[in-house]
């Protein structure tokens, strides 16, 4: 027998009035496992991750991690202990120091006192080599080191799961790579990550398996040699011959 997946979608609906960005996804991510998902803008991805910990609530359908059913609100608080999620912007406090942006979280809410929860903290600026900057205040970083710092605080919660939300967008072309080294490196960790991203080459190298989105459905999904060399669908086909044109 298999291991129940910690992550399951069944039909899962998400309306923005008469929008609808979900329709009818059913997924199953396996515990360690990686999974990209790829899809042209407004085709349902960042939606369907913030599904996950319940960012976005959904209009119908399941939604269960590690057990635990989203829209019960006696278990989302479960869920979102086990879920750390790093978003587009920065979200940084800017007024903490770096070392303060990662322990806040584990003092606030899993009740560690501020010596242990910035000792794990440093050791975890060191993993995405920050040990240098954790002094410093936000706006002293570039953008690069910024998203490293928010991936540091969502490994502060010491989660199962990791979500993110194109990471790398909103940065300059020469900062891109440092963060996507630090992900590559936690994809070996064994830690569930889910990944939205436009990194074609980042997908092709790290994923176990790729999700392939438009208009609020999975149109096909397998592992990254069988999407990038063999795609099925048109779909996929175009958005692939149009993204790595560029």
């Amino acid at each position: 027998m298999t291991a129940a997946p910690i992550i399951r979608m069944r039909g899962v609906v998400k309306r923005f009035g008469l929008f609808t960005a979900l329709d009818g996804v059913t997924l199953d991510v396996a515990e360690g496992e990686t999974l990209v998902v790829i899809g042209p803008s407004g085709s349902g991805k960042s939606t369907l991750i913030r599904c996950i910990n319940r960012l976005e609530s959904h209009d119908e359908g399941d939604v269960v991690v590690d057990g635990h059913t989203v829209s019960d609100k006696r278990q989302l608080a479960l869920v979102r202990a086990e879920v750390g999620m790093v978003f587009q912007s920065f979200n940084l406090f800017p007024h903490l120091t770096v070392l303060r942006n990662v322990a806040i979280a584990p003092v606030r809410v899993r009740g560690l006192g501020w010596a242990e929860a910035e000792a794990r903290a440093e050791k975890l600026l060191a993993r995405v080599g920050l040990q240098a900057q954790i002094r410093k205040f936000p706006a002293q970083l570039s953008g690069g080191q910024q998203q490293r710092v928010g991936i540091a605080r969502a490994l502060a919660m010491e989660p199962k799961i990791l979500l993110f939300d194109e990471p790398t967008s909103a940065l300059d072309p020469e900062m891109v790579g440092e963060v996507l080294d630090v992900m590559q490196t936690l994809a070996r960790t064994g830690v569930t990550m889910v990944v939205v991203t436009h990194e074609m080459g980042f997908a092709r190298r790290v994923a176990d398996r790729i999700l392939f989105m438009d208009a609020g459905r999975v149109v096909e999904e397998g592992p990254p040699k069988t999407l990038f060399d063999a795609p099925r669908d048109p779909r996929l086909r175009g958005f692939l011959q149009a993204i790595l044109s560029h």
